[in-house]
């Protein structure tokens, strides 16, 4: 595949994240963690019939072979879905308490900064740049999250949590992506999530209670609110991340995360698009501070490869 075909994966990973903002905050009737259960679990079965498919096809050459290969496959999976897990609950329940779809796609878009941040665990040193990067997104933070009288929202703050979430879910990804089958990488991944989901859904959303099954059940007995959960769950999780976890394994992730990153822009737009949400002029100048650093923090003036070398 030409760059420019794994270069278009990640912008359409970026679109269905993006757009996916409004799908979450439609379907929150049920509250943050059924939503995300179900949504994953929906997924898991999506991709786990897509990799069957795949096996009786021949096209899937990463199907694990043995017991190393399946023990390699479900702790990557395993890893990356607690880091997914609380990512994605962290999203939901950000939004849940009422955060504009693109205030939270640029919050999100925090997790480009924190990934070098993270890395230093990693024994990786951090460039003059990136240190300048994470100032001008402290500045860009601060017009987007604080209000007149200096407070700051608790959903702001977490946001900012699942941006470190997904942080190490991406440093997990690219350690594993490139040893283990993808579509099955992607499947545990969401099957852990939604299994992880169940207690918190149980105890929180349905306050302890199982007759709280019966609400989720009429809010689901009509048509409508299936619409976001599925676009949610097959378009943003089942596609999306596969998407990821595909074009990691080609495109530098310099390249990569910068294209990721257009995720914050799409989510703006859907806003506006679809829920007609408006950004003050502050909100505004914050958006373009913190989407100029995740910018800055990607753009390799060294290095003009995009494809690795094998």
């Amino acid at each position: 595949m030409a760059n420019f075909g794994y270069s278009f994966l990640l912008v359409l990973a970026a679109f269905l994240w993006g757009s996916t903002f409004v799908a979450q905050i439609e379907g929150n009737d049920v509250g943050p963690f059924a939503f995300v259960c179900m949504r994953n679990f929906i997924a898991t079965g999506v991709l786990f019939a897509l990799a069957n498919i795949l096996d009786k096809l021949g096209k899937n050459p990463r199907r694990p072979k043995n017991k190393e290969d399946r023990r390699k496959l479900w702790k990557a999976g395993g890893l990356c879905g607690i880091a997914l897990f609380f990512a994605m609950n962290l999203q939901q329940t950000g939004l849940f308490l009422g955060c504009s779809a693109g205030k939270a796609g640029f919050l999100t878009t925090c997790y480009i900064i924190f990934v070098p941040i993270l890395s230093l665990f990693f024994g990786k040193k951090i460039s003059t740049k990136i240190w300048l990067c994470v100032a001008i997104t402290v500045v860009g933070l601060y017009l987007l999250c604080i209000k007149g009288d200096f407070s700051i929202e608790t959903s702001d703050i977490i946001l900012l949590l699942c941006a470190l979430a997904f942080a190490a879910q991406i440093l997990i990804v690219g350690k594993y992506g490139t040893q283990v089958d993808n579509i099955r990488l992607s499947a545990i991944q969401f099957l852990v999530v939604a299994t992880l989901s169940i207690f918190p859904m149980f105890f929180v959303d349905l306050k302890g209670c199982v007759a709280g099954f019966t609400t989720i059940a009429e809010v689901y007995s009509s048509f409508k609110p299936w619409i976001p959960l599925l676009y949610a769950a097959i378009l943003s999780s089942g596609v999306a991340f596969t998407l990821q976890i595909v074009a990691q394994n080609k495109i530098r992730p310099t390249l990569a995360s910068l294209l990721m990153s257009l995720e914050s822009v799409f989510s703006v737009i859907s806003g506006w698009a679809v829920l007609g949400e408006r950004f003050t002029i502050q909100e505004g100048i914050g958006c373009v501070l913190m989407f100029t650093a995740v910018i800055l923090a990607q753009i390799d003036f060294e290095h003009r490869d995009i494809i690795k070398k094998n």
